[in-house]
């Protein structure tokens, strides 16, 4: 038997061997994990801070109204043989309108028999999940609505004379417009923190707690990061005893970090962008709930060969106290 040298017996393909009936490709198949994966999503922060109502019996007309007493006048000192005048009790009123949410999907049986995955187990997790991002970016929309805004500030170029270390107290001055937001400079500073937490507190805005919350896109982050007095939520913070998405704090302000506050276009600007900002204090905005979200099925259609997965609610989301909400934009 003639002998066997060191590379005549090898090929480029493992599975392909000169000569015949030694072509193994066909046994090479493609293998599918059974890991599902989900492509990633912003964090949902902005409902946990709603005003709930939930009212199962809605009037005619969808709309669930609240009143708000008013505050009373001053109180004066009282003087003998002068009868105290009584004075009338005065409130407000504010609604919001409940509506259908909702969002479906469909699938075969012949898919549900054919697939390797539980194809209607993950179309109930998605569906979750766009219930969460739709309700949370409808809770941010609402916050939007609000009057107040503050703008960032233009930090001024250190003169060569100055120490780095001092670069975060050097805060020039705030944009007064949107339009002026286009120079593409405007930071998310402490000085814009600070105006922020002056304008609820002298408007006698309650807090949340006892600080006030801001919600952030990472960009503003960044920014306040760089700040020695911000503090780290690692720093002050009990594992489990911080908000959802809480990364630290600064004058009586803890901030929550959420690609939910997206980048918007300065109009009139070649590409500009900028970041809405949002603090808020307590009693900012409701949410009325006639119907809590349910995970519905279709029932039978087509005798059983098509099946369907929706998430169904009655809700409606509005702006309670104006006041209470301040809007920053900054780049």
């Amino acid at each position: 038997m003639a002998a066997i040298t060191g590379t005549s017996f090898l090929s480029a393909s493992p599975t392909v061997y000169s000569g015949a009936n030694t072509a193994l490709n066909p046994a090479v198949q493609t293998i599918w994990s059974k890991e599902i994966l989900f492509a990633s999503m912003p964090i949902l922060r902005f409902e946990q801070f709603a005003v709930k109502k939930t009212e199962l019996g809605v009037q005619p007309g969808l709309t669930i109204h609240f009143m708000r007493y008013n505050n009373l006048g001053a109180a004066s000192q009282l003087v003998e043989g002068v009868r105290l005048v009584p004075q009338a009790l005065t409130a407000s009123q504010f609604s919001i309108v409940v509506a259908e949410q909702g969002y479906a999907v469909a699938t075969t049986e012949f898919l549900l028999n054919a697939s390797f995955d539980d194809v209607m187990a993950s179309a109930a997790r998605l569906l979750g999940r766009n219930m969460a991002l739709y309700l949370d970016g409808s809770c941010r929309d609402t916050l939007y609505q609000a009057s107040s805004i503050l703008y960032g500030y233009n930090k001024p170029a250190l003169a060569s004379s100055l120490r780095s270390d001092l670069a975060p107290y050097s805060h020039g001055t705030p944009a007064t417009s949107t339009a002026q937001l286009s120079a593409g400079n405007y930071a998310f500073t402490t000085a814009l923190v600070k105006d922020a937490v002056l304008t609820l507190a002298s408007k006698n805005v309650p807090r949340l707690g006892d600080t006030y919350v801001s919600f952030i896109h990472p960009g503003q982050s960044r920014e306040l990061r760089d700040d020695p007095e911000f503090i780290e939520v690692s720093k002050y913070a009990q594992p489990g005893s911080f908000m959802l998405g809480e990364i630290g704090r600064y004058n009586d302000c803890v901030f929550i970090e959420t690609t939910q506050v997206y980048p918007s276009y300065v109009s009139g600007s070649t590409g500009a962008t900028y970041y809405n900002g949002l603090v808020i204090g307590d009693n900012a905005f409701g949410h009325a709930i006639s119907l809590p979200v349910e995970l519905r099925d279709s029932g039978i259609l087509d005798y059983g060969r098509e099946h369907g997965l929706a998430w169904y609610a009655i809700w409606g989301l509005g702006l309670i106290t104006d006041q209470s909400v301040c809007t920053l934009q900054t780049n």
